[in-house]
């Protein structure tokens, strides 16, 4: 990892938002009567965002300690394995969004807030209380810890308004 340009290195996180993104655009394009863009967007994101992403790190945190810890800007840790499986929690709640309800998408949307977001205090304070500017603090992976558990509590709570609204899949009220 420690070959890669930093560029890279501290970019690479943002495919696991990209490529949800672009995937659920295509999906909306072709989406067939019933589906709404929402519940789209939600699935693509749990999946592609929180899944393969968390599962991404569990396996580099695996795999690729060392690496891993030189990416962060910390000594190699047992504390790593602890992360891989936290990581490993994350991933199986974004993999189970494929098939959840709008609730059980904001659940997982809110417990990985707790720890995605406990994480991005975590790489804001090591940035300016110890100058840790390595790939794996700042940039992609900080975005990532911020906007993937926002954007999934934001959809699913647009969606679980609407289910008690009853509007359902892009019914209109009443006039």
């Amino acid at each position: 990892m420690g070959n890669l340009p930093y560029a890279v290195r501290t970019t690479f996180p943002l495919l696991f938002m990209l490529v949800p993104a672009l995937g659920a655009l295509l999906s909306c394009r072709r989406r067939g009567p019933g589906r709404s863009a929402a519940e789209i967007w939600q699935r693509w994101w749990a999946v592609g965002a929180l899944g393969v992403g968390s599962l991404w790190i569990t396996i580099s945190f695996l795999a690729l300690p060392k690496g891993m810890a030189d990416t962060i800007g910390f000594a190699t840790s047992p504390f790593q394995f602890e992360l891989a499986f936290a990581n490993l929690g994350l991933a199986v709640l974004g993999f189970r969004g494929a098939w959840a309800s709008p609730r059980e998408r904001l659940t997982s949307g809110l417990a990985a807030a707790a720890f995605l977001w406990g994480a991005a205090i975590g790489h804001v304070h090591q940035w300016f209380a110890h100058g840790d500017h390595a790939a794996g603090n700042t940039g992609g992976i900080l975005a990532n810890d911020v906007l993937i558990p926002a954007v999934m509590i934001a959809l699913a709570a647009r969606d679980v308004r609407r289910a008690r609204s009853g509007l359902g899949d892009g019914a209109r009220p009443a006039a």
